[in-house]
């Protein structure tokens, strides 16, 4: 079972227990839940289900691991030849680290979860 669903316009491609970086959220903390309702496409393994855009009552949770995840340093270093004139400067985004706990959509059928305990015996 998977689902796409956007979020600060970007599109993501989840699956339960996927972690992944988000948007930084100032309100949340360790351990907190987020709900994503900008769902745009499920799939449980027999069926697709594509929203017109989004998927009315489907709804992806996450669990906050790291509250406060910084990327990578981006310097951007502007300077005009023969003027003796330099500017150096840096940034770091803020990232909010999640993990996905589950994936809500109603009438979708799962078959994937019945292939895996069948395979597990």
């Amino acid at each position: 079972m998977f689902a796409v669903f956007e979020d600060g316009s970007r599109q993501y491609r989840v699956q339960p227990g996927d972690v992944l970086v988000v948007d930084y959220r100032n309100a949340a903390k360790n351990g907190d839940t987020l709900t994503f309702e900008q769902v745009l496409l499920a799939n449980g393994g027999a069926a697709s289900i594509v929203g017109q855009p989004v998927i009315s009552g489907a709804s992806v949770t996450a669990e906050v691991v790291n509250d406060l995840f910084k990327g990578p340093k981006l310097e951007i270093q502007k300077l005009r030849r023969r003027h003796a004139s330099k500017r150096h400067t840096g940034h770091r985004q803020k990232h909010t680290q999640v993990k996905i706990t589950g994936i809500n959509v109603p009438n979708l059928q799962v078959v994937e979860a019945a292939v895996a305990e069948a395979t597990a015996e």
